[in-house]
């Protein structure tokens, strides 16, 4: 669910050591495997009334103003340079406006549960495409073995020994596109924005204002003005950008320097099962056993993709004779 640049990439500088916490790492964690969790459902809510592009650009306007403020609060400025801002700018479609816009169209036609789960294959994408556009970055017989198993899963959740019956194919294919597009972003970004000497939040505020501008030209092309300004599905839409982008962002940067990208990362199992449960429970989302069986081996496939070979044998495959290209 990362949607920015973040410090585990080279796009980042080394930061301080972090100040000491008011909360808990572990609180703060939670607080963030919530926090995407039920994004889903808020933007199922926020698609009941106003259009998808209105429900991104709400999400984009919410999430910019509290970076904006944590920037202000930090004195951070924006980044320099003509370069930076027009990798940025790539960066703020593929990692932003491109995926907030396609998951807020699935979730016209599909379940947001489905939704969450589409969004936990992103692990498995960005594996099938590092063995491609990352040297650095090989493949162990576990890696492959977890990708493999992570799209089986796929299946399971799809129904597909029953011909998808029951399944919208366009939403299905947008939210997996939407979760296409975080890779390719990521992958993006480590190849174009390493050593720009600007700090996580500096480049992350830059990202969401650009993604925000892309949105604000896109919206009025294609949507119009809605008849009539529903309270709740606005409040939705703000939860979903002060919360879910904005705040998120902080909480995901406070883990990072604080228990490491490894930790931090693991709320990506944890988004799927939240997304379900809030589904479930609040929407009244019918949930069929090949869902959640599905998910399991989803999330399962996408940790072993996660696994890295032990120092010992990456030793071994850097000796001379085995160099990586």
């Amino acid at each position: 669910m990362s949607t920015v640049t973040t410090p585990a990439g080279p796009a980042a500088t080394a930061s301080p050591a972090p100040p000491r916490r008011l909360l808990d790492w572990r609180i703060r964690f939670a607080a963030l495997s919530l926090i995407w969790g039920f994004s889903f459902l808020l933007i199922k809510v926020g698609t009941e009334t106003y259009a998808p592009f209105q429900v991104t650009l709400g999400r984009l306007v919410f999430g910019t103003a509290v970076l904006a403020a944590a920037m202000a609060v930090r004195r951070e400025r924006l980044p320099r340079g003509v370069r930076v801002w027009g990798h940025l700018t790539v960066a703020a479609f593929l990692l932003n406006a491109l995926p907030f816009s396609l998951f807020a169209y699935a979730e016209l036609t599909i379940p947001s549960t489905l939704a969450g789960i589409c969004n936990a294959t992103s692990p498995l994408w960005g594996m099938a495409l590092s063995l491609v556009a990352l040297s650095e970055d090989r493949p162990t017989r576990v890696r492959v073995a977890g990708l493999g198993l992570g799209f089986l899963g796929v299946l399971t959740v799809l129904g597909a020994w029953q011909g998808f019956h029951g399944l919208d194919a366009t939403g299905t294919a947008l939210a997996l596109l939407a979760s296409l597009s975080y890779p390719v972003g990521w992958i993006y970004v480590r190849r174009t924005l390493a050593g720009t000497g600007s700090s996580h939040l500096s480049m992350t505020g830059a990202q969401l204002l650009l993604a925000t501008v892309q949105l604000a030209v896109a919206t009025p092309l294609f949507t119009t003005l809605p008849t009539r300004l529903s309270v709740g599905p606005l409040l939705a839409i703000a939860a979903l950008g002060a919360l879910g982008t904005g705040l998120a962002v902080l909480l995901q940067y406070g883990l990072v320097a604080e228990v490491g990208p490894t930790t931090a990362q693991m709320v990506t199992y944890f988004i799927p099962v939240i997304a379900t449960a809030a589904g479930v429970a609040l929407l009244d989302e019918a949930l069929a056993w090949s869902t959640p069986v599905g998910a399991v081996i989803v999330l399962t496939g996408a940790a072993l993709t996660q696994v890295r070979p032990k120092p010992r044998q990456a030793s071994r495959m850097q000796q001379p004779g085995r160099a990586q290209t």
